[in-house]
């Protein structure tokens, strides 16, 4: 939004009302110029530098978007805005690196189908396809960077009716860098330890008065310090031009590209399995590190080095390229702006998967086999192994969204209004296969690569020979590994993405309308009233088998109806008390591939396939919020406070006759407090305090296999999901987060982080088992054993100092995990655990000018 349109806007009484929670810029004051201004007079006058130095962080708010039309503190919703200068203070590099600093967001691990990419979490909810790029969603899963980025919102609650399908737990909204008024460079570079190397540039200039361009890129190279082999490289740039700066009607064009490449790292194995855990009760494992003794007696130490790939044969690579035009103008105190986006995607991967699945890490028995045809093998029983099991993927995903707003304020004799109404079309592709060895099949008729994936147990004297199993103790990533035409031949076969007809690819329309009022019924009363329509319809094309000469196709539509209402009441003008009630809506097939779909369309066309198919139901989402707000010492230090529940009804889970059935429940209840700003002139905080209470209220049925007796025919039988009032997975219940800087005179500035984690689930298993007699009367064994994959809590702690050489000169030092903590940052259903970096330190020198 141009200075004039803001200004035109802000001075309108009913600017105080709400048009819709979320998507909230909390920018700097001096962004709106030069994001770091050069003093104009001579910097050796103290107060007039140190009045330069005070860097809002909390208040003095712009509106981001159409459908932002309050300030946060009176805005009815737990809203986060993460600004450039945390982001680039506390060292981060990427948008998980950024997010760290924000409480109540846990990451979740490439699992299940899902790709490789940014899995955030939200208030205990999967939020990976809930995030947005200047409010149009960007859907495909990807690592993303923040060289580009001025600053990150993040809308906690159910809130379909902002962004439409999805955000059960809240979204995530990436604001970019784009052109503003005034000329400035900056450019940093950085080196540090584990061969750290970066460089950033951002440049903006006006052509004249009305016509502004900006550049931002980055180059960036690094291997990951405490991890073997595991490296990083990327670069990046955008450029963008605004047309009609600072007046009523404004064109902007932009573009964005981001090239990556990396040795990916999945981290340690755990180190049981439900059927060679030892002991009985609930039984917590971790991943195998520090000092293991295996079923064998074997006594070991694993390092957190260790890194079970194969510098051979994982890899991945990845592009992104996005394009947008944007044109705005002001009727007055009304504006229309239509933004159209083309996005395209694409990675492709070996990713190591260190797999436990037959109990190879522990072990099974207290000796190998020495006898029949299991000693011929060399079967390794005992434990200390890993299997390298390779997940591979190539794909892209392209989409084209254009979106209509119509927004501004208007009266009704005493009431004021500031509405916002709009439309949204979107199209999607997502396109995806696996590598495969040619030729070769396994019993499921799949093409797959040359792992061990089809001996049984994995290690043995063969498979390690190969390298497809490797030492838990002592890995070596540098193992020479070749891929055979199968796993027993010893004919070397070319890697090779699949045929297209083997591909499966996803496509979506979206047709959405929404509209939004608030009212402001007196200066200190304001009701908000949202809601959107969405229609989405999807469809999947799955992929045959390579000798197939037809495929089909499997889709369906849903019609999506959210609402959102909120009631704001300000005691005093900087403060706020206020209840909301928002919903969400996920439709089948809602990530398109992009993550893990846990209501899918199906992949075959059976009639009880298709039956399936017309039953399946959209997940519901409601969400229950109170919470107050202030804004302190002048606006300096923006407060707040939540409490709130979310609540998930018809969640997909197998009923209790072994069918597909709509019937799962989640509960999150929490409280979060968030600070954000300056408690003195030298002295700003960023961060907050989340609890969260998720329970996995119904988790539906598990069915147990129940073998033949005689007359009486194998059969299966269903009892309740383990997981059933179990803490929800990939959630942390406690979390802290502390980043603060003190600038003790005008040029030396030094300070700090402190996160907090508690410990999170990654999944449940328990060992019932269920018999027959000959008559067919079915007996359940209740489980003896009930193992949980879980990571510990943790405490992570950062520091920064930084020095002003001159006005145009800084020198800055970061060292991350200042205490060498080895800890968990994502917890895997199953198999692994991935694990943080260890200690780091990197200089900066930035200069701008």
């Amino acid at each position: 939004m141009s200075q004039s349109s803001a200004a035109a806007r802000a001075a309108t009484p009913a600017f105080l009302a709400l048009a819709c929670v979320g998507f909230i810029a909390s920018a700097p004051a001096a962004h709106a110029t030069d994001p770091d201004p050069v003093p104009a007079d001579n910097a050796d006058n103290g107060d007039e530098q140190d009045r330069q130095e005070i860097t809002v962080t909390g208040s003095r708010t712009e509106q981001a978007g159409p459908k932002a039309t309050a300030t946060l503190v009176n805005t009815p919703r737990s809203v986060v805005v993460l600004p450039a200068q945390v982001i680039e203070e506390s060292g981060s590099a990427s948008l998980a690196d950024a997010l760290r600093t924000v409480p109540g967001i846990t990451f979740g691990a490439a699992e299940g189908g899902n790709p490789i990419g940014d899995r955030p979490f939200i208030r205990g909810f999967d939020g990976q396809g809930s995030t947005f790029v200047d409010g149009v969603r960007d859907s495909a899963a990807q690592t993303r960077e923040v060289f580009a980025t001025d600053q990150v919102q993040i809308v906690r609650g159910s809130d379909s009716t902002l962004g439409g399908r999805g955000s059960a737990g809240g979204s995530i909204n990436i604001i970019s860098k784009l052109p503003v008024q005034g000329d400035f460079v900056r450019l940093t570079g950085s080196l540090g330890t584990a061969d750290y190397k970066r460089a950033t540039l951002d440049a903006n200039t006006g052509l004249g008065s009305t016509i502004g361009v900006r550049l931002a890129a980055m180059w960036h190279d690094q291997e990951v310090a405490g991890r073997d082999a595991i490296w990083a490289r990327r670069w990046g740039v955008a450029p963008s031009i605004t047309i009609g700066l600072g007046t009523g009607t404004r064109l902007t064009a932009s573009y964005y590209y981001l090239e990556s490449h990396e040795l990916p790292d999945s981290g340690i194995p755990y180190l049981y399995t439900i059927g060679n855990a030892p002991g009985t009760g609930e039984i917590w494992t971790e991943p195998a590190l520090g000092t293991v003794t295996t079923a064998g007696g074997v006594t070991g130490t694993v390092k957190r080095t260790n890194f079970y790939g194969l510098v051979s044969r994982d890899f991945r690579d990845a592009t992104t390229h996005q394009a947008t035009m944007r044109v705005e103008h002001d009727f007055g105190g009304v504006t229309i702006r239509n933004t159209s986006r083309f996005t395209h995607n694409d990675q492709e991967y070996s990713f190591l998967l260190p797999d436990d699945s037959t109990g190879n890490v522990y072990g099974t028995a207290a000796a190998n086999p020495t006898t029949g045809a299991a000693g011929a093998r060399g079967d390794q029983l005992t434990g200390g192994l890993v299997w390298r099991r390779a997940n591979t993927r190539y794909g892209y995903t392209e989409g084209l969204t254009n979106q209509t707003d119509l927004y501004g304020t208007f009266d009704t004799g005493s009431v004021k209004h500031s509405f916002a109404v709009g439309a949204e079309l979107s199209w999607e592709k997502a396109r995806r296969g696996a590598l495969v060895t040619r030729g070769f099949t396994n019993s499921s008729g799949v093409e797959i690569l040359s792992t061990g994936s089809t001996v049984t147990p994995r290690c043995n004297s063969a498979t390690i020979a190969r390298f497809y199993c490797t030492s838990l103790f002592n890995p070596n990533p540098n193992d020479n590994w070749v891929n055979y035409a199968s796993d027993t031949s010893t004919v070397r076969s070319p890697i090779v993405h699949m045929l297209p007809i083997e591909e499966t690819q996803n496509q979506a329309n979206t047709v959405s309308l929404y509209g939004f009022d608030s009212i402001s019924l007196t200066p200190s009363l304001i009701l908000n009233l949202g809601m959107r329509y969405d229609r989405f319809t999807s469809k999947v094309t799955p992929g045959q088998a390579a000798n197939a000469t037809q495929s089909f196709s499997l889709g369906r539509s849903d019609n999506l109806f959210n609402w959102q209402a909120g009631l704001v009441f300000k005691p005093t003008r900087n403060t706020t008390l206020y209840a909301s009630y928002a919903t969400a809506a996920t439709p089948p097939n809602s990530l398109l591939g992009e993550g893990q779909e846990p209501n899918s369309l199906g992949t075959t066309n059976t009639p009880a396939a298709l039956a399936l198919l017309d039953s399946l139901k959209v997940e519901q989402t409601r969400s229950y919020e109170v919470g107050a707000k202030a804004n302190l010492f002048d606006g300096q230090l923006a407060l707040t406070f939540a409490a709130f529940q979310t609540d998930t009804d018809n969640a997909r889970a197998t009923g209790p006759n072994n069918t597909v059935e709509f019937i799962g429940k989640r509960r999150i209840r929490g409280l979060e407090l968030s600070f954000n700003g300056n408690v003195t002139q030298w002295w700003s905080v960023f961060g907050g305090y989340t609890w969260l209470d998720p329970v996995i209220v119904d988790g539906g049925y598990t069915a147990l296999a129940v073998a033949a007796n005689g007359p009486a025919a194998a059969t299966t039988v269903q009892v309740p999901s383990v997981n059933n009032g179990r803490q929800a997975t990939q959630t942390a219940k406690h979390s802290f987060t502390l980043w603060t800087d003190f600038r003790p005179t005008s040029r030396l500035s030094f300070g700090g982080g402190a996160f907090y984690t508690s410990r999170i689930f990654g999944g449940y298993a328990d060992n019932r088992s269920a018999s027959q007699t000959s008559a067919g009367v079915i007996t359940v064994v209740p489980a003896t054993k009930v193992l949980l994959r879980t990571i510990p809590g943790y405490w992570r702690f950062d520091l920064r100092a930084g020095y002003k050489l001159t006005d145009t000169v800084e020198i800055s030092v970061n060292v991350q995990n200042v205490t060498d903590k080895a800890y968990f940052t994502q917890a895997y259903t199953s198999h692994y655990a991935a694990i943080a970096p260890g200690r780091s330190a990197f200089a900066t020198v930035a200069v701008k000018f």
